[in-house]
């Protein structure tokens, strides 16, 4: 029920399910009612670009409106990472559309929160509390949240910031963006009016030497160990670093940070949002290294990418520090769409996806398939780097990309990415084939030919 085979097949029969509003619409009326109204991720408002108008998904494919079909190399902002529409997926959605959409989490309670928590709780056995909301940068709101009442319930309410390395990315709402890269991240420009926090250099590149793993250890251990530090919590994405530079560093580091959190009574937050469920080519990032942190984010692949939902999960000491009174008693956190029980049960379709095993399989092939496709491109004189692991694959141009061109690029070629920087890289379905993974690696090596005068297109 569960692999990529049932997944091809139940698709190459459905039809497109293009809303009758999009059919009766001309592509022109919606690009231009799309400029007159509607304000983009990280785009200029009064200035902007034509987007791409998608009429319907499929597995690994967006229909666009012109009727072209291109792979979805980065899983819809990396959340579908099962492809479009699982038929699992989808019926368990229907089934609970059914029954109860939402109800409020005040007092009440069901059957698809209780039965997520419990299968979450198992996916990391050292915790035993989870927070359910509506968005990753909510997650990590609610982690932080989390970390200073607990704090505050040990007694140590001077301890009111956090240490964090340079090169990370954890949301765009107020916390979230205080532990952001400060300079080199998307959010420098709220700099004046954020919370300070404590940043070390970014980690050492995957590869590295133990020796420089310690050494780069003993700056963080520096931080926490003075006698004036107001540290509450140390944050990070294990393994990953996501949109603030896609590097990726050892596991022995998250090792070093378990027992330097631990010696100093620090709490450890592992942000596994982006690689949460299968990314890496582990369930989890952290279980790479046999870690486990006091407070684990999740969110993306958490609903396979049906919908925006989130959890927070929290070791038993952080629940118990934070319900005394001098920790305030109650977590001070509420969303109206907390444990949503649709968002809830099309949770634990996807994690039917994950206990499946399927990825087991299929993250490694795409993983040297990626390698195969793109790792000669390090010896292109316009790269300056390429990375992959799991069903991630990074080229790291020596000059930014010129997103128009790099856009209509990999278009032309079949392919959907979305390259910021100097970045150009892929997180592709789980579900992709060899020929999606050839076809993408095609895509990503025109646009680096693109960007080389005198090469062309290939």
């Amino acid at each position: 029920m569960f692999n990529s085979g049932s997944f091809h097949a139940a698709s190459s029969h459905a039809e497109s399910n293009t809303s009758g509003r999009t059919a009766r619409a001309t592509q022109a009326a919606i690009r231009h009612g799309d400029r007159q109204f509607l304000w983009h991720p990280y785009a200029p408002r009064t200035s902007p670009t034509d987007n791409l108008v998608v009429d319907s998904t499929d597995g690994v494919h967006l229909t666009l409106g012109s009727g072209q079909r291109v792979i979805d190399g980065m899983s819809s902002w990396w959340a579908a990472a099962h492809g479009h529409g699982y038929p699992h997926i989808t019926a368990a959605a229907h089934r609970q559309i059914d029954t109860m959409s939402h109800v409020m989490f005040g007092g009440l309670t069901h059957a698809p929160a209780v039965e997520l928590g419990e299968r979450l709780i198992a996916l990391c056995p050292s915790m035993d509390s989870v927070f359910f909301s509506d968005s990753g940068s909510v997650a990590i709101e609610v982690a932080l949240k989390m970390a200073l009442q607990a704090q505050r319930g040990l007694g140590r309410p001077d301890k009111t910031r956090f240490l964090t390395w340079r090169g990370g990315y954890h949301g765009d709402t107020q916390g979230p963006m205080s532990v952001c890269d400060p300079d080199n991240g998307m959010h420098s420009l709220w700099g004046s009016v954020l919370r300070p926090q404590v940043f070390v250099d970014a980690p050492p590149p995957r590869g590295s030497s133990s020796a420089d793993l310690r050494a780069y250890m003993e700056t963080v251990r520096a931080e926490l160990v003075r006698p004036d530090s107001d540290i509450a919590g140390v944050i990070v994405e294990p393994i990953v670093q996501g949109a603030g530079g896609m590097t990726f560093h050892d596991a022995e580091l998250l090792r070093h940070l378990r027992e330097l959190c631990t010696e100093t009574s620090t709490v450890l937050i592992f942000d596994e949002i982006a690689t949460g469920f299968g990314r890496t080519g582990r369930i989890l990032a952290c279980d790479h290294a046999g870690v486990a942190p006091d407070i684990l984010c999740l969110g993306k692949a958490l609903t396979g990418g049906f919908m925006s939902f989130a959890a927070t999960l929290a070791a038993e000491w952080i629940a118990r520090a934070i319900d005394t009174p001098a920790g305030g008693g109650a977590l001070m956190h509420g969303p109206t769409f907390m444990g949503n029980p649709l968002a809830c049960a099309v949770a634990c379709a996807a994690l039917d996806l994950i206990d499946s095993g399927y990825w087991k399989e299929s993250v490694p092939r795409i993983e040297q398939e990626l390698r195969d496709g793109l790792e000669d491109l390090a010896d292109h004189p316009a790269v300056a780097d390429v990375r992959c692991l799991g069903a991630i694959g990074v080229v790291e141009m020596r000059e930014p990309l010129d997103m128009a061109l790099a856009t209509r690029t990999v278009v032309e070629h079949g392919v959907w990415l979305r390259p910021f920087g100097r970045l150009l890289y892929t997180m592709p379905p789980f579900i992709s084939t060899s020929e999606h993974i050839a076809t993408i690696t095609r895509a990503m090596r025109a646009v680096v030919a693109a960007h080389t005068p005198g090469e062309g297109l290939s």
